[in-house]
């Protein structure tokens, strides 16, 4: 448990996106750690994996509902949680178009709809959620190995990891600007995960994924500044 918590008060989690998938896992292992934890939905009636969560959660998952692609939704939100002291606020957003495309035959809607989901919306909701976050808390992103350009020697998934480097390049400005704060800023790695997006090719499973993702966030908390790190807390190259 983090030490920014208490007995009394458990540390609290929000993971934007965890209906399902990498989210609702780092959801449910937070709360075996014993964190509370917010998590969202998009939609108000589809029934998730996150609402089987919560109903033997003993009122420790609190489901909100949110299109991180509507910003018009995000100040409701922020009042809904105005409440609330976040101890971690992290944004699992990720989708991709074809992977086969090279970046000059994409289609402009589906450019937009990568770098809008993958980019832009997960820093719309730090920008505007970030002082409900514990001034001693993390703020983080899901990233990917592929936003790193260092390692960019194959090509493909161009539009993906173009938008991961991206998102990387806006939480480095976002936490540049943050320069006087004792918050964590961490953008993860996970690696290849057989999930939606990473598809049953994919080597990692979930359940052996995520309690290092995790394990890497709660090390990271007490530690100013930004950190680009794959799921071993190993740095990943810019």
């Amino acid at each position: 448990m983090s030490s920014t918590g208490t007995e009394q008060h458990p540390p609290t989690a929000l993971i934007i996106g965890a209906s399902r998938g990498l989210g609702h896992a780092m959801a449910a292992e937070f709360l075996a750690r014993g964190w509370d934890v917010v998590g969202t939905v998009r939609g108000t009636t589809a029934r998730t994996p996150l609402h089987d969560l919560a109903d033997h959660a003993d009122g420790r998952v609190t489901i909100e509902h949110l299109d991180i692609n509507d910003p018009g939704q995000l100040p409701p939100l922020h009042e809904r949680l105005a409440h609330r002291r976040l101890d971690v606020l992290f944004v699992n957003a990720g989708t991709t178009n074809n992977e086969q495309t090279p970046i000059g035959a994409v289609a402009t809607a589906d450019f937009i709809d990568v770098m809008l989901t993958n980019a832009l919306s997960p820093m719309r909701v730090i920008e505007t959620l970030e002082d409900l976050v514990s001034p001693a808390g993390l703020i983080g992103a899901m990233s990917s190995g592929q936003g790193s350009i260092t390692n960019n020697t194959t090509g493909g998934r161009e539009v993906y990891r173009g938008s991961k480097a991206a998102l990387n390049m806006f939480l480095r400005s976002f936490a540049a600007r943050q320069g006087e704060t004792q918050r964590a800023f961490v953008l993860l790695a996970p690696g290849w995960i057989r999930t939606a997006l990473g598809g049953p090719e994919a080597p990692f499973t979930i359940e052996e994924t995520v309690p290092l993702l995790v394990d890497v966030l709660l090390s990271q908390l007490g530690t100013p500044g930004l950190a680009y790190l794959d799921r071993f807390g190993q740095t990943v190259p810019w």
